[in-house]
């Protein structure tokens, strides 16, 4: 791992770096060592530095003590697009533009992100393993990518997760999910049938699941969600 930049505002370094051809940021307190790790996977179409990763982060590390990483996904951000993911994404938008169903093809994208994004995450858990107990935070794209890493990865201790269903995020990952998870889940979601996203957390073999469901669309998710899910990773990692 290499660190590339390094900033500090408000408590919290900064510091951009590369894993390979893997660009990430890590954030940590500024004046004490981390209590734990938080991994944050982005959305779709976002990336390691959008506004909500960059918001979790930074409270995670000023107001709970933990240190967050975030790595751009396959295709996503600073990475460029194989010719398969070109192919995908081609394939989506005609049938979009057409009125036709993308989610099969969407799906495709996923698991192809997948098979890239669960390598990746645990080679930076293996550079970044002094940091103490580890947790992830996905919701959206970052479910539907972090279900397998949690599923694989043995030092994963807790996650946020949701904003998927089992079009878009495997079910067979996540019947080997047993840590506490708290799912949100939005009642009028647009992108995900509802009847897929409960699907999916019935999934889930945690003996310590809760689903945290709220009126609204996608994006729609409330503040005090956000805060307690914050809770929820601090309490259980601690």
């Amino acid at each position: 791992m290499r660190f590339l930049s390094r900033t500090s505002a408000d408590g919290v370094i900064e510091r951009s770096f590369a894993l390979g051809d893997v660009p990430g940021v890590l954030w940590t307190p500024r004046d004490a060592e981390p209590r734990g790790l938080v991994l944050i996977g982005h959305g779709g179409g976002q990336h390691k530095q959008a506004p909500g990763v960059v918001g979790r982060a930074h409270r995670l590390a000023a107001e709970r003590g933990f240190a967050a990483a975030a790595i751009d996904a396959p295709a996503h951000g600073d990475r460029p697009r194989s010719a398969e993911h070109e192919r995908i994404i081609a394939a989506m938008r005609e049938r979009m533009a057409g009125a036709g169903d993308p989610t099969p093809l969407l799906a495709e994208l996923h698991t192809l992100l997948a098979a890239q994004t669960v390598p990746e995450w645990r080679s930076v858990l293996d550079a970044l393993d002094d940091q103490g107990p580890v947790g992830y935070w996905g919701v959206s794209l970052g479910c539907a990518l972090g279900i397998p890493l949690v599923a694989a990865e043995p030092r994963i201790g807790a996650a946020v997760l949701g904003l998927s269903g089992t079009s878009l995020a495997s079910a067979q990952a996540a019947a080997g999910i047993t840590v506490p998870v708290r799912f949100l889940l939005q009642w009028d979601d647009e992108r995900v049938p509802r009847a897929e996203a409960l699907a999916l957390f019935d999934a889930l073999a945690s003996a310590e699941k809760t689903l945290h469901a709220n009126p609204g669309g996608h994006a729609d998710v409330p503040d005090f969600e956000i805060d307690s899910a914050l809770r929820f990773l601090a309490d259980r990692l601690a």
